[in-house]
């Protein structure tokens, strides 16, 4: 068997062991250092074991991440996220937007996406996003008469807003992957994110303009005086708005860089869970204990992907994969459109995290060839990767969805119900891939 041969079989078992329920992080270490060991291995290794190139790789991978800059801002940004979902504030976000679009059609469903839109910006964790949501506004649409399918929809979709819109942090681990800056590339996400979120808000509006049945309006002695609603957007919506587009402000114009801007976020998650009385030790040691596990998990894939994909491109593997696209001759819309559908395909059994990490690395060489920005291709893997939740039957977001609603609706449900924002998340690629200006105009305008 060739070299190339033992990198396939090596990305092949991986695939495989992930699929029946091995942690992934540790599943690359230790294929990682089993293949290598025999990658790396010596003329002379039989009389000293542990003398093999694998180990002294894999302690470097391991000091390149802890040491890594752009990653700072990975744990600040959770702890950000995990102190706002815990500081009462979106359930306060939720019913103040409800009652200030309430002239509209569908405005609970409007509400939902516009607040899962902002929490998603503030956490960037899918499931936190959709479990919350699913707990406070579900059931309160639900209660309203809307349609299960349509409020299901609404939940799913919105909570996966997180991945593109900034600042997400699967844009700052692909950003450390593609080593492309952070900056550029949130402001690349910036229009995009906007897009999406508007064709939802478009969608949801017209299907109940069309259809009033599907979410009724309130009654008029339910909505509270002008003033009172002023009330509660300013002491709601203004805070954490403020708090997000300081953030992202100070991010775009070059005044922090993300991981600054990612400690003035936590800083001001403090001092508005302290603002709204939420700010107990209890709540601040469950942020503290979320954040150092989910950035442990973070990291270790790292560690991971990156001892992986080193031995999987010293057998050959990437090599192999290159010499096959190119081999095809696509031109450069040929090979995004492949690309995409091999990621699209990986989302159903896969996360984000492990196709960001894992797979995405194998198409950055071939950018160049094609005469593809890496900031462009980042940004059509974020919007595709929210395909990776929406996706039947692996949909991770109606699974979050359905874990926390219980007996409310049934799984095929939401299923029926997430589809159309899936069809929606492919007719946003198509635009972006046809006018690319929606990416590239606002980096190329701020930062030349």
């Amino acid at each position: 068997m060739t070299d190339p041969q033992v990198a396939i079989l090596m990305l092949g078992l991986f695939i495989l062991i992930v699929l029946l329920g091995f942690p992934i992080a540790f599943t690359l270490i230790a294929m990682g250092l089993g293949f290598g060991y025999y990658a790396y291995a010596l003329p002379n290794q039989t009389e000293n074991l542990l003398d093999n190139r694998i180990f002294d790789l894999f302690v470097q991978n391991t000091f390149s991440v802890m040491s890594n800059e752009v990653l700072v801002a990975v744990p600040l940004f959770l702890f950000m996220g995990y102190i706002v979902e815990r500081a009462n504030i979106v359930d306060r976000l939720f019913f103040s937007i409800q009652l200030a679009t309430r002239h509209l059609p569908g405005s609970m469903a409007v509400a939902a996406l516009v607040t899962c839109a902002l929490f998603a910006t503030a956490s960037g964790i899918v499931g936190a996003v959709v479990t919350l949501m699913g707990l406070l506004a579900f059931p309160a649409m639900l209660k309203a008469g809307y349609d299960r399918r349509l409020a299901s929809g609404v939940i799913c979709a919105g909570g996966t807003l997180g991945i593109l819109i900034p600042p997400s942090i699967m844009l700052i681990v692909y950003a450390a992957i593609a080593q492309v800056s952070p900056v550029r590339l949130y402001a690349a996400a910036l229009f995009p994110g906007m897009l999406l979120a508007t064709m939802y808000i478009i969608y949801v509006v017209t299907r109940a303009y069309l259809n009033p049945r599907l979410a009724p309006k309130p009654p008029e002695e339910e909505v509270p005086k002008i003033s009172l609603i002023a009330l509660r957007l300013l002491t709601s919506f203004v805070p954490l708005a403020a708090l997000i587009m300081g953030v992202l402000g100070s991010i775009l114009a070059g005044i922090a860089t993300p991981a600054e801007a990612a400690g003035v976020g936590a800083m001001g998650g403090l001092l508005l869970a302290a603002a709204y009385r939420a700010l107990t030790w209890q709540r601040l040691k469950e942020a503290v204990f979320l954040t150092a596990r989910t950035s442990a998990m973070v990291c270790w894939l790292f560690v991971g992907s990156w001892t992986f994909a080193s031995v999987f491109s010293y057998l050959g593997g990437h090599g192999l994969i290159e010499h096959w696209v190119l081999g095809a001759e696509l031109g450069p819309i040929g090979f995004l459109i492949l690309a995409q559908l091999i990621i699209f395909l990986l989302g159903w059994p896969l996360e984000w995290s492990e196709i960001i990490i894992i797979f995405v690395p194998i198409f950055l060489p071939m950018l160049t060839t094609f005469q593809v920005d890496p900031l462009f291709f980042g940004i059509l893997v974020a919007l595709n990767l929210q395909t990776s939740f929406l996706t039947p039957p692996m949909a991770m977001s109606a699974y979050y969805l359905k874990g926390v609603s219980g007996n409310l609706v049934e799984l095929i449900e939401i299923f029926r119900g997430i589809l159309p924002y899936l069809a929606i998340v492919i007719l946003s690629m198509v635009i972006v891939y046809t006018f690319p200006g929606i990416v590239l105009w606002l980096p190329e305008y701020l930062f030349g």
